[in-house]
């Protein structure tokens, strides 16, 4: 069973910076192939996508956080990382990653960040 828990999130200044962690269990030999995504979810607005890495590492972003975010991914720990610098009230939400791999798609349970002006 493939399961998603993401961490690292809390509240910080404007300007501030986190570092987000999706840590993946349930799959031993297929991370490394498995593109994991974080999407978050303002206040009272819709799910946007933040951004994609892929098993390769090559990365996407949204041009909302390009220049300010980092995706990376460690596939020894199972574990991708969202690097947030520079951070702005308007990235306050609920941050949740999720995997995919050849259509299947698992999600996290989200972690709250906050960033006060």
């Amino acid at each position: 069973q493939v399961q998603l828990a993401e961490s690292g999130g809390g509240l910080v200044q404007a300007g501030g910076s986190l570092r987000l962690s999706c840590t993946v269990s349930g799959m031993t030999l297929t991370f490394a192939i498995t593109s994991i995504g974080w999407y978050r979810q303002p206040p009272g607005k819709e799910r946007e996508l933040v951004g994609l890495i892929g098993g390769g590492g090559n990365s996407d972003y949204a041009d909302s956080v390009k220049g300010r975010f980092t995706l990376s991914r460690d596939n020894a720990k199972n574990t991708a990382y969202l690097q947030m610098n520079n951070l702005k009230p308007e990235d306050t939400a609920v941050y949740y990653c999720y995997g995919e791999r050849l259509g299947s798609r698992w999600w996290g349970q989200g972690t709250q960040v906050s960033v006060s002006s």
